[in-house]
């Protein structure tokens, strides 16, 4: 194990990446929680206003990844200072990921259906970063005998063409598939081959002449949904709160003003 640290974190410089990483999750996970026990009126947090403005956590997070990401480029990537601003910037990555719907679509779907977006983009650059971490890409990987680097040469390929799939996965509009697909690529495989979504940008371009396949795309969606809605339903709740049944959102007053801001 000792070996496999030295050789895949210290002497590649990984560490301040798995520092990152570890800041990321935690974030992500503190963040969660926290607006949960504010979205239940629990405990001492609260939301935090100027002048009447809800300001969310992304607007610190842009700032946290402005400090970390330039500090770490000044650091050269070397020290204790190398390993610091990794921290800063995985924590302010974690802050603007948790409201990365906020972001795509330009208004506060935090506790909305459209929120879930935030989580999955969560757990995919999660399984990314992981990946680099493991050391199946062997970037800055030195002394590697012939058998080595062939096998890794033959991960990064594997790798590579696994992350074609998931992108044929989300033009599918297979979001979670494409997530599990990251870390189980046999996932991304089965995604990859089935009928997109009817409302996918692959459905909308490609089955617009072919009124049969649209029809059992279709089909086959109603039957996924009525099998799979209520575990997934349960899952999304779990990783990213019950969703606001009216629609608006609950993480900067939205439609609902001053009531959306006290049920964030």
């Amino acid at each position: 194990m000792e070996d496999w640290w030295d050789r895949n974190i210290i002497e590649p410089g990984k560490l301040p990446l798995l520092l990152a990483l570890a800041a990321f999750v935690i974030t992500f996970a503190v963040v969660r929680c926290i607006t949960r026990l504010i979205r239940a009126g629990r405990g001492p947090f609260h939301d935090i206003s100027s002048g009447g403005q809800h300001i969310h956590h992304v607007v610190p997070g842009v700032l946290l990844m402005c400090v970390g990401g330039f500090g770490g480029v000044a650091s050269g990537g070397d020290g204790w200072h190398a390993a610091a601003t990794a921290v800063v910037f995985g924590i302010g990555a974690g802050l603007v990921l948790d409201e990365f719907a906020l972001i795509l679509y330009l208004q506060d779907v935090y506790w909305t259906e459209l929120g879930r977006k935030s989580v999955e983009i969560v757990v995919l650059t999660t399984s990314l970063v992981g990946i680099l971490l493991t050391g199946l890409v062997p970037l800055g990987v030195n002394d590697l005998t012939p058998g080595e680097r062939l096998n890794r040469g033959g991960l990064v390929v594997a790798f590579l063409l696994n992350v074609l799939l998931v992108l044929v996965c989300l033009l599918k509009g297979k979001l979670r598939v494409a997530v599990l697909g990251m870390l189980v690529p046999p996932f991304a495989v089965v995604g990859a081959l089935r009928l997109a979504r009817p409302d996918s940008l692959w459905a909308k371009r490609l089955y617009r002449r072919h009124p049969r396949l649209r029809a059992r795309s279709e089909r086959r969606t109603r039957r996924h949904d009525a099998r799979w809605g209520r575990p997934r339903r349960w899952a999304d709740q779990v990783l990213g709160g019950i969703p606001e049944q009216d629609g608006a959102g609950g993480n900067g007053g939205g439609d609902k003003g001053d009531e959306g801001e006290r049920r964030r």
